[in-house]
């Protein structure tokens, strides 16, 4: 588990997230997180499957197809897409896989974990960014 100093200088020096499983949706838990993030400065490129525009951009289909670097990949999508997700984050050079409540899936988190990547479980970024990074 990351201190809470690894915590900050990884929000604090991230710019470029991946939200897998967000939807287009306001009223679900992922949208709300990803609008957060996008609030708080970073650039938030949506991950799913429906093709849709979620916070002003365009979804992709996977990891994969991010054209650029991601500094962490948020996972809101069902556990059982973790690994895959995970193995995508890896090939995508992230830094870091930070899996939502409920999110996570032990043996993505430790194969992440081998391939270097820093991993945040059962912590909700808003809430660890708020407390950790507010006013600041």
């Amino acid at each position: 588990m990351l201190s809470d100093d690894a915590l900050s200088d990884l929000m604090a020096n991230a710019a470029v997230i991946a939200s897998v499983g967000v939807l287009s949706n306001p009223a679900t838990r992922g949208y709300s997180v990803a609008a957060y993030q996008q609030s708080q400065g970073y650039k938030v490129l949506p991950v799913n499957t429906d093709r849709d525009m979620v916070l002003g951009h365009v979804t992709v289909p996977s990891v994969a197809d991010i054209e650029e670097p991601v500094d962490i990949v948020n996972v809101v999508a069902h556990p059982q897409e973790a690994p895959a997700v995970t193995e995508a984050a890896i090939a995508a050079g992230a830094k870091a896989i930070w899996f939502e409540p409920g999110t996570q899936n032990h043996l993505a988190a430790q194969r992440a974990r081998e391939a270097g990547l820093q991993v945040v479980t059962n912590r909700s970024f808003e809430r660890e960014h708020r407390r950790l990074l507010s006013g600041h």
